[in-house]
């Protein structure tokens, strides 16, 4: 059907996927130059590598020229490789919704992008089609039609499902992402399976001889490797389904040569990967519940101490399951690490007998090791009062006179620090916002962040002490005075 005449002043932006990595702008111009309205060209690339991402986009200043261009050069070479043109979708929703997307597998080694499109084009509209190939640019034997509508989908599937397409029965279904698919349960039928631990000198004849008691086997094969020499293992088709599970339950640790077999149900690469995650994570949490009060963590730890002398340390404690002295890739000490007690009452000893040792000239920090989850919450919890008063929810007691940020910061430093032992509001003349301002005059501005050291000496805390009033920006406050100069004392 002719394009009207008002869509040529549409513009438009096709995708071009499957690019070469080593094309870039102008080699996609170049492919599409005979196109008058194009308007321009963008191959993506990572922002940090600044490597090809292997896709792009072309502007057409015309829609009808970017039809054209669609019909012509999807499935055409560029740089030697075969590349997929399609409309351009920006909203990624409808992109990764997997809306009428299509799999097919047990493909011919035949097929191509272009075969794939024929094979499927009469059952409705197609965005795309892919073949997914190998490094060596052979097909893998599976691909994804991706129609417009769920509609034309469902026909396809409905169509095409188990039908045989170049002497080979294929399979058509919808597309469903790995993290939705669910894994096959002890019913599942199944007719291959998987079998390791074999001597090397097993023979294909052996194993079939010693498998095919148990029903008709399509196909067996032992893998090997470039020089032909087996990796132990092998795969098992059976014809029945019933006929693997036989095989299974009877040969699953059964000895045959020096080793014992294993047996099971040959598992995708993809569905391994997600038991075996599975796995870890029930494991993970199960050792967090078990030693969540019983591991301990080490800081300030010298770089010379070692996971043994670490050990030694803390074994009069109780019993140790581990220790961990973490460090980088090149071997060096990190100064952290992790003792692990059997249960909580001895790490609860260990945290009393040794927070604030000196090891190897440096003294211990040591408590109770903490998830980085629970210590971010732990940690909002703690400063959450304090950043209330910064955002002027509470109001301490304060004399008058003062700035309301001023407040804040010197009391809260005065009350953390134990300089006050009484409650300014109950000191004979003072009031809460309502007090005799002093009788020296002073100018407001920024406060000073009266922080106390771990190594101030007693002639810097003599400094600051005859410095207030006069070189911290002139501000005066008597009862903080006093209680500095109690301490210096």
């Amino acid at each position: 059907m002719a394009v009207p005449a008002t869509v040529a002043a549409v513009p438009a932006s096709l995708y071009v996927g499957d690019l070469h990595p080593e094309v870039v702008d102008h080699h996609l111009f170049e492919a599409f130059a005979e196109f008058k309205t194009m308007d321009s060209v963008r191959v993506c690339r990572d922002r940090v590598t600044m490597k090809s991402l292997c896709y792009g986009y072309v502007n057409f200043k015309s829609q009808q020229d970017a039809i054209r261009a669609m019909k012509l050069k999807n499935n055409s070479y560029l740089n030697g490789k075969v590349i997929r043109v399609m409309w351009s979708h920006p909203d990624p929703s409808a992109r990764k919704s997997g809306r009428g997307n299509v799999f097919v597998k047990n493909l011919a080694g035949s097929i191509d992008n272009a075969g794939l499109h024929d094979l499927f084009q009469k059952y409705g509209n197609i965005l795309s089609s892919k073949v997914v190939m190998s490094g060596d640019g052979k097909s893998k034997g599976y691909g994804f039609v991706q129609f417009e509508s769920e509609e034309s989908a469902n026909n396809a599937i409905e169509k095409l499902n188990g039908s045989t397409v170049g002497d080979k029965q294929i399979y058509v279904g919808k597309f469903v992402r790995k993290g939705d698919r669910i894994l096959p349960g002890y019913d599942a039928k199944y007719t291959n399976l998987y079998i390791k631990n074999l001597d090397s000198d097993i023979t294909e004849a052996l194993l079939q001889e010693k498998f095919s008691s148990f029903g008709k086997i399509i196909s067996l094969v032992i893998s090997k490797d470039d020089n032909g020499l087996s990796k132990g293992f092998a795969f098992v088709n059976y014809e029945n389904p019933d006929d693997a599970r036989k095989a299974m339950e009877a040969m699953n640790g059964l000895k045959f040569g020096s080793k014992n077999l294993y047996v099971a149900r040959a598992q995708k690469k993809a569905e391994r990967e997600q038991i075996l995650h599975r796995q870890f994570e029930e494991k993970r949490k199960e050792q967090i519940l078990k030693y969540q009060a019983s591991n301990l963590y080490v800081k300030n730890i010298d770089d010379d101490v070692t996971d043994k002398e670490l050990r030694d340390l803390f074994s009069s404690c109780g019993t140790i399951t581990s220790v961990k002295v973490m460090r980088d890739d090149k071997g060096i000490s990190k100064g952290f690490g992790f003792v692990c007690f059997s249960n909580p009452e001895e790490a609860n000893k260990a945290v009393r007998s040794f927070n604030g040792c000196m090891f190897h000239r440096k003294p211990l920090y040591i408590a109770i090791a903490q998830r980085k989850m629970d210590r971010k919450t732990q940690l909002n919890l703690h400063y959450a009062p304090q950043q209330t008063g910064l955002d002027g929810s509470s109001t301490p007691v304060i004399p008058g006179g003062f700035p309301p940020y001023f407040y804040h910061s010197v009391a809260s430093q005065m009350f953390q620090s134990g300089l006050l032992y009484q409650p300014l509001g109950l000191r004979s003349g003072w009031r809460a916002n309502d007090s005799v301002p002093p009788t020296r005059s002073f100018q407001q501005s920024q406060v000073p962040n009266f922080t106390r050291h771990h190594r101030q000496n007693r002639s810097r805390m003599n400094g600051n002490v005859n410095s207030l009033g006069k070189a911290h920006s002139g501000v005066y406050i008597p009862q903080y005075y006093q209680a500095v100069e109690y301490l210096a004392v």
